[in-house]
């Protein structure tokens, strides 16, 4: 089953030139070359996507699923969240887009129920496991989650699809 899976894995809004302004053409530019890169993968056997469902590429990366989904109802989202209060400080309109999101998803795992110090970890290290390919919206940073979760994937011998969100400057 693994081997038809992909993960996402990227950065939050504040990593990227435009912030939160979704209206950037850059913004728009990157989530085009998500869906672009989704609709590849889907072509070429992949079924069961894995979003970790922070704010930024991962909902951007579900949403691009979810679109494809309804064309191709075969196609899987599974939403892998670090624990149950992970949206809690984030604005309004965040907040509903990931209820939204979760209520559209085929399954919903929490790898911890609160919060804790490594759930954080706990929570991209499983969506490495549970796939063959890794989709990354990655600007080489060596420091920081994406960072490490795309370093655990090459550990591991999986896919590493990098996408730069430079290269939508």
């Amino acid at each position: 089953m693994v081997e038809r899976c992909c993960a996402f894995t990227g950065h939050r809004p504040k990593k990227f030139p435009w912030g939160y302004n979704e209206a950037d053409t850059r913004c728009a530019g990157l989530k085009s070359s998500l869906g672009k890169e989704i609709d590849k993968l889907v072509k070429a056997g992949y079924t069961d996507f894995f979003s970790g469902m922070a704010e930024g590429a991962d909902t951007w990366a579900a949403l691009a699923v979810l679109a494809l989904k309804k064309e191709n109802p075969a196609l899987k989202l599974h939403c892998i969240l670090p624990c149950k209060g992970q949206a809690d400080r984030w604005s309004a309109s965040a907040r509903e887009l990931y209820f939204s999101i979760l209520t559209q998803a085929d399954e919903v795992v929490y790898v911890s129920q609160e919060y804790s110090e490594g759930c954080m970890l706990k929570r991209n290290r499983y969506l490495v496991d549970h796939a063959a390919c890794l989709l990354a919206v990655y600007n080489n940073e060596r420091r920081g989650g994406t960072a490490m979760t795309v370093r655990y994937a090459e550990k591991l011998g999986r896919r590493i699809i990098v996408l730069d969100p430079a290269d939508s400057l």
